[in-house]
């Protein structure tokens, strides 16, 4: 019983040995498969290969094949972690705390995309200095009195077998040297014959990283790896390590250093040396650091030389200067035998370049100042607004020569168009006359003046008309370097009526219609009587007074007003939905709204015209007739020939326009148009008449409120709007005679809303 027992601990313990070395081989392989490396052969025995064959197996699977980098890297959620864990180092903590913004160190970004697989690249080419080793695989052609073509590998001892040839040697034999090596070991046994050697695959070998990488340990690159893409592969240097001295160790000396400045600021790889099996690659502490900010091409943390690193090296690692920085000095913050921080300043003459730098210095280059120390700036409304040279005894003439250099370039660009293009794309001559936006203002220009003592800035008023006259000294004012000359137009600073130019345009039934600058209140009475007066055909009753400041107001309340009935909309249409005993109902609600949301649209598409209603009485022709109003600048008086119609429109059963006659009355019109329809709203009806005024039954004055009874002019329009009333639906979209008069829509507007 004893020996059974015995044998069951001993099995039991065989299997606890197999499963802890498989857990040991299982982290070993993730260790190395996050380094980049394979695990090392040296790490599994002979003895466990043969009692675990399953585990050896293991491990020669997790090699990776001989490969350069990919060519587009790429990167692993393991590999970001790595990097953002790491932290800021304390010196970039320090500069950023004392510039107020974070400097990089540099170079490190090169390494920002770290490759974490290492495809195979079959199109390298094999350098000529490349030396064959165990593991490189030979493609050998022979012809003439032999006639073979063989794939061989090197073997564990350096050495291929080739048939009827015997083993050869070939390790540690350059690739340049290699065809003529073999030809003459073959030669030994046969003659007449050609022969070719190529690689095909290449073996891999094993390097190791250690130091301060992102990432040291054990990697398995390819043969043709070297020191630059083995830094690619572990990361590069952390933060803590140097760029600027990482040496690759090779039988316990150093076989080469690297400064990676020289690569990144040169494109210098001298010291770039192809790895061999076993190599160390080892990358030191970082050495003394400075930083350089402001007006240099590369603001960032540099590593300096074990030996003096000067001003000038540093600007030139940096990049240089940039075109708009202050040559003439840097401040350089210093910490002071590691106990107190001062601040220096260093020339940037020849012997301040020459100055070394100290371990955490911070380098600051000023930016150029902007003021000029010998001109004068003209800005404005001046044809070429700009800096010009100041001269001593400089004034306000000087700088403006002429009246010519007030004429900005838009002016002319005005004057010289010939066509103008409508927004349907026709191109039309161009006749119409506006007042020039770019006026001159005479009576105020302004010098801006710095007070260099006392750091103010005086404003310094003058008449620009007296300045230029040439004999008024006090407003043509001395200037001094610096000065900033403002022109302004009218429409810069408001100046008094009087003084504003002003437009009108007379169109129609005039003597001489045209566009006319009036003088400062002027009348349109007065206006048409200088035009020539009216032509017998004027029907000065439909006059129209069209101001572009009423037309704005006009605009806004209607668009307030729309908004306002657009919510009135949506509130009913939930209303009546809530209520709503059936879906049939809610439907019916939904298309009311529907409906009404359509024409709300259109009476959004309507725009005010800016009509002032005159109250000239139909029967008045005379100039005296004509309201006593001050015009202002854009008005437009329009007045039309005599009409001969009146309109009826909307829901009857024939709109048109019918001819006038004396005394006859809407319900006279009407019945012309066939009278109204189902869907007319009898109680509305109202008129549009020709002066721009409506009257609906609500103001006809007439017992009944009927607007039936009610004598048209000419030009007079009748519009019967449509029952809307199917849904209660909000007062104002009802009160069409309301809309019409406050916002002074026009006939247009009924055509468009198809009232």
């Amino acid at each position: 019983m004893n020996k059974s027992i015995a044998r069951i601990a001993t099995a039991v313990s065989s299997l606890l040995l197999k499963f802890a070395f498989a857990a040991f081989l299982s982290a070993t392989a993730s260790a190395q498969s996050l380094s980049g490396g394979a695990v090392p052969e040296a790490a599994v025995s002979a003895d466990s290969r043969q009692s675990m064959p399953e585990l050896a197996s293991l491990g020669n699977q997790n090699r990776r094949p001989a490969a350069l980098f990919a060519q587009e890297p790429e990167r692993t959620p393991l590999a970001d972690r790595a990097m953002q864990q790491e932290e800021q180092s304390e010196f970039q903590d320090f500069v950023s705390a004392s510039l107020g913004r974070q400097l990089p160190f540099y170079g490190h970004d090169l390494f920002a995309g770290v490759p974490t697989t290492f495809s195979p690249l079959d199109n390298v080419p094999v350098t000529a200095d490349y030396t064959i080793g165990p593991g490189d695989e030979l493609q050998v052609r022979g012809w003439g009195q032999v006639d073979f073509d063989l794939t061989v590998t090197v073997d564990r001892n350096g050495a291929v077998y080739l048939p009827k040839v015997g083993s050869v040697n070939v390790s540690g034999i350059r690739y340049q040297a290699l065809q003529g090596y073999l030809k003459n070991s073959i030669s030994k046994s046969f003659r007449n014959f050609d022969l070719n050697v190529s690689l095909g695959k290449l073996r891999s070998i094993q390097v190791f990283v250690v130091g301060q990488a992102r990432r040291p340990g054990a990697y398995t690159v390819s043969s043709l790896s070297t020191l630059v893409n083995t830094l690619f592969a572990c990361g590069g240097p952390s933060l803590k390590g140097s760029l600027r001295h990482i040496q690759v160790k090779r039988a316990g000396r150093v076989a080469s250093e690297l400064d990676m400045y020289d690569f990144l600021l040169k494109g210098d790889k001298a010291a770039d040396i192809a790895l061999l099996p076993g190599d160390v690659i080892y990358i030191p502490p970082v050495g003394q650091l400075a930083a350089i900010a402001g007006s240099v091409n590369n603001p960032a943390i540099y590593e300096l030389r074990k030996d003096a690193t000067t001003l000038a090296e540093l600007i030139e690692l940096a990049g240089g200067l940039t075109t708009t920085a202050n040559g003439d000095k840097v401040r350089v913050e210093r910490i002071d035998e590691r106990k107190m921080r001062k601040v220096e300043e260093f020339s940037l003459d020849a012997a301040g370049r020459k100055r070394p730098l100290k371990d955490g210095d911070v380098v600051q280059v000023q930016i150029i100042s902007g003021q000029f120390d010998n001109a004068v700036t003209l800005r404005g409304n001046v044809a070429n607004p700009g800096r010009y040279p100041w001269h001593e005894g400089m004034r306000v003439k000087d700088l403006i020569p002429d009246m010519d250099a007030l004429i900005v370039p838009e002016y002319w660009a005005k004057q010289n168009r010939i066509f103008r293009t409508d927004i349907g794309g026709e191109k039309r001559l161009r006749t119409e006359l506006k007042r020039n936006e770019n006026e001159i203002n005479w009576d105020y220009a302004l010098i801006d003046r710095l007070k260099k003592d006392e750091l103010t800035t005086a404003l310094l008023p003058f008449s620009l008309g007296k300045a230029l006259s040439g004999s008024d000294a006090e407003n043509n004012l001395p200037l001094l370097p610096g000065d900033v000359v403002t022109i302004f137009s009218k429409e810069d600073i408001r100046v008094p009526a009087a003084k504003r130019s002003v437009y009108v345009r007379l169109e129609g039934e005039l003597n001489q219609a045209g566009v006319y600058k009036v003088q400062p209140g002027e009348t349109l009475r007065q206006l048409v009587a200088r035009a020539g007066g009216l032509t017998p055909n004027a029907y000065l009753f439909a006059a129209e007074l069209n101001r572009e400041s009423v037309r704005a107001s006009q605009q806004n309340k209607l668009e307030e007003m729309t908004a306002r009935m657009a919510e009135d909309i949506e509130r009913n249409l939930a209303a009546k939905s809530q209520a709503a005993l059936s879906k049939d109902e809610v439907e019916a609600a939904k298309a009311q709204a529907a409906g009404q949301r359509a024409l709300l649209e259109r009476l959004r598409q309507a725009k005010a015209s800016g009509r002032i209603v005159l109250e000239v009485a139909p029967d008045k022709t005379q100039i005296g007739d004509i309201p006593d109003i001050v015009l202002e600048d854009g008005d437009q008086f329009v007045v039309p020939s005599r009409a001969s119609t009146v309109s009826v429109m909307g829901m009857v059963y024939n709109e048109n326009s019918f001819m006038h006659r004396a005394g006859k009355q809407v319900e006279d019109y009407l019945e012309q148009a066939g009278g109204p329809t189902r869907d007319a709203d009898e109680s509305r009806i109202y008129i549009l008449r020709a002066d721009g005024t409506v009257q609906s039954a609500q103001n006809a004055g007439s017992l009944f409120g009927s607007i039936a009874g009610q004598t048209l002019m000419p030009g007079d329009a009748v519009i019967v709007p449509e029952l809307l009333d199917k849904f209660s639906l909000t007062r104002e979209l009802k009160d069409w005679a309301q809309i019409f008069y406050q916002f002074a829509l026009g006939v247009g507007a009924i055509h468009l809303l198809r009232l």
